[in-house]
């Protein structure tokens, strides 16, 4: 067998030279009929049985292929009949879209991220910001690098139908959602967008405010790899001019992140500090330290002007000597766990107290397992204290989106008091 000119020579063997030729393309898309048509065509050539021994199975299947339904036909309403039996089925996206109402993010995003300086139309035009903003969410929902957030989209149908995006319009690729996602944290709109929605909660009545809970929990980065000199140079706050020479390891390096030890385990990264609503558990305010920091410090950053009159929860990490009086400055009951020292037990008094103080405080427990269990954790692929800022208020603007659909759709939030 010979390829001249795009075309199969076949020559019979032992016999004079009579050729039969098949296109190339037959042969790759379907061999068995292009082999057909060589061994069937007028020559005095008669094929061996091993031959048609071997293609025997295919040609039998090839008969059998009429009793089966028929696949590989796409119907005039099967992207309907499809998505009408995912929203049967219960997509967890559209649930979110029916509630959360993205619009109302749109003034927010379009005055901070879009250029308006320009002077022609000469320029690309961006995405659409509400398309953008809704993909960042999805990475956050699903715990996606902006290498992993471009395939699904591209392949699924709900993910699609979340972004508005029809069959072959273009994806954003992964250099895109990061710059996109890094301008977001580098203007604040992190923050700008979880106020709004707070303001939204607010409106609709879903803070019951029957009590504030405060906890924090440690937020773990990509551990650094530093020298004795290079750390001894962060800790005394002179790690800007590490590498300077080196601007590609510079940016590399985190001069945030610091350890810490609790209970046998060692943390290297970042602290979030959250305050939650005790009765709707959704997040009221948060901020973030380093993991050194001592959780009383950053009670009184916790605290607003909306807090006013209920209790506040707390662990006993959170007793310091000026916690007590910034809560009572508010108004505030403090509701304090008390922590048993060597050689001074808890009374049994006390111990009563504890654990009527720890069930409305283990509620805050619920939304760190849920952003662990649910978000993909406390662990982020973020080089500095400012970024890993912005993706935790990510994190936990998602958090209230997901409680706020779940509220209203089961009929959980109880009556304010």
């Amino acid at each position: 067998m010979a390829i001249r000119g795009g075309y199969f020579l076949t020559r019979a063997r032992k016999h004079p030279p009579v050729y039969t030729i098949a296109k190339i393309q037959d042969f790759f898309l379907n061999p068995y009929k292009a082999l057909l048509k060589i061994t069937t065509a007028p020559s005095r050539f008669e094929p061996p049985p091993s031959l048609l021994s071997a293609f025997h199975p295919l040609q039998r299947r090839e008969n059998t292929l009429a009793e089966y339904k028929q696949v590989g036909c796409v119907g005039l309403f099967d992207k309907t009949e499809n998505s009408a039996k995912l929203s049967r089925l219960g997509n967890p996206l559209e649930k979110l879209s029916k509630v959360a109402g993205f619009e109302m993010f749109r003034p927010d995003r379009e005055q901070h991220m879009l250029s308006h300086g320009k002077k022609n139309n000469a320029e690309c035009k961006p995405h659409d910001a509400a398309l953008m903003f809704k993909i960042i969410l999805r990475k956050r929902l699903h715990n996606l690098r902006d290498e992993q957030a471009e395939y699904p989209i591209t392949d699924r149908q709900s993910f699609r139908e979340f972004r508005g995006l029809a069959s072959g319009e273009a994806v954003p690729d992964s250099r895109t959602l990061w710059l996109f996602q890094d301008t977001l944290v580098k203007k604040g709109l992190d923050a700008i967008l979880f106020a709004r929605f707070h303001a939204r909660l607010d409106e609709a009545g879903l803070f019951v405010n029957r009590g504030k809970i405060i906890d924090a929990t440690f937020v773990e980065v990509p551990r650094q790899r530093n020298k004795r000199g290079e750390n001894e140079a962060i800790k005394t706050g002179h790690g800007h001019g590490l590498r300077a020479d080196q601007p590609r390891k510079k940016c590399q390096k985190d001069i945030d992140a610091r350890r810490a030890r609790k209970d046998a385990e060692n943390h290297c990264g970042c602290k979030n500090h959250a305050q939650l609503d005790a009765g709707s558990k959704l997040i009221d305010t948060d901020t973030l330290t380093r993991a050194q920091v001592r959780d009383s410090r950053a009670v009184e950053p916790l605290l607003s002007e909306r807090d006013r009159g209920p209790s506040l929860h707390a662990h006993s990490a959170c007793a310091g000597p000026g916690v007590r009086s910034a809560l009572e400055t508010r108004g505030l009951t403090p509701q304090i766990a008390e922590r048993a020292c060597r050689g001074h037990p808890l009374a049994d008094a006390q111990k009563e107290t504890h654990r009527s103080k720890s069930r409305l405080r283990c509620r805050i427990e619920h939304a760190f397992g849920f952003v662990s269990n649910r978000l993909g954790g406390f662990t982020l692929r973020a080089i500095g204290l400012f970024r890993a800022r912005g993706v935790i208020g990510l994190l936990h603007l998602a958090d209230n989106l997901c409680r706020c659909e779940q509220l209203l759709r089961l009929h959980l939030l109880p009556a304010p008091r």
